[in-house]
């Protein structure tokens, strides 16, 4: 696993003291942590904990309530709309979901971005989207269709299509979800892969602890509304704190809660 960055290398991603709120509830409170540019990321915590809400504020869909967040040099949110989606062209997002169009060719499906954003040849447009198919192992796959794929396949297509701008920064998802252990060995071969061989950071929310933390270089734990642990994944396993240790082992009972409840009942406030 690589080496892990000095305190002095540039953030791509600063969060400092920031609360993400939905409604009234808080889902989470004086979060701080930095991404260094260059490395792998995860994001791990339990269900429901706030780690897709992280990514919702990175970009720009969920505005902080409080505290200072700022995204490959610029502070979110934004200022207007094209100043968003200005810095959205510079991440690549893989949703659990694929979001392919079944209407479309795998081909189509990865020049989608580029149709949109660039003026290309259609040759230039050709070389790029047929590179980046064989940088997830399916060039071969370019004039198949979404239905004809398997998940690890659709899931890669995906990723092709996340990359199609050569974003600096890319956005994982849950990105094993659903797929069989062989299928997930290829996914995180290629997120490790692609970010040091393309030189973007990658942030990567995630179930799959063990599995991830082989991969990366940096560790977050979300959970009880906070970020309650932010290192290198091997201080992150060797950790005796009692509430990394349930959420690490699995076990049913310690500081994380099972049952739902209300704020302003943990608060002390009637219910």
């Amino acid at each position: 696993m690589p080496s892990f960055m000095s305190e002095s290398d540039t953030a791509a991603i600063r969060f400092d003291r920031v609360e993400l709120r939905r409604g009234t509830r808080t889902i989470v409170r004086d979060g701080t942590l930095s991404v260094r540019q260059g490395q792998v990321t995860a994001v791990l915590g339990p269900s429901g904990a706030g780690k897709s809400t992280l990514l919702y504020a990175i970009t720009g869909d969920l505005e902080p309530s409080a505290g200072r967040l700022e995204v490959l040099g610029e502070t979110m949110p934004r200022p207007s709309h094209n100043a968003l989606f200005a810095l959205r062209r510079k991440m690549g997002v893989l949703l659990q979901g694929n979001g392919l169009l079944t209407d479309l060719s795998v081909f189509e499906n990865v020049a989608l971005p580029l149709r949109f954003h660039r003026d290309h040849s259609e040759d230039k447009l050709s070389d790029i989207v047929l590179g980046k198919l064989e940088a997830v192992g399916l060039r071969e796959a370019a004039q198949l269709m979404p239905q004809e794929l398997s998940g690890g396949m659709a899931r890669r297509v995906a990723l092709a299509r996340a990359l199609a701008l050569d974003p600096p920064l890319m956005l994982y998802d849950e990105p094993l979800t659903g797929l069989d252990p062989i299928a997930c060995g290829v996914i995180l071969d290629l997120i490790r892969s692609l970010n040091d061989r393309l030189g973007m950071t990658s942030v990567v929310i995630t179930h799959h602890v063990r599995e991830t933390l082989e991969i990366a270089d940096h560790a977050v734990v979300v959970a009880n509304a906070g970020i309650v642990f932010e290192g290198t994944p091997d201080a992150l396993s060797h950790s005796d704190d009692p509430l990394l240790r349930q959420f690490l082992d699995g076990r049913p009972d310690g500081p994380i809660a099972f049952d739902y409840v209300r704020q302003d009942r943990a608060a002390g406030a009637p219910a």
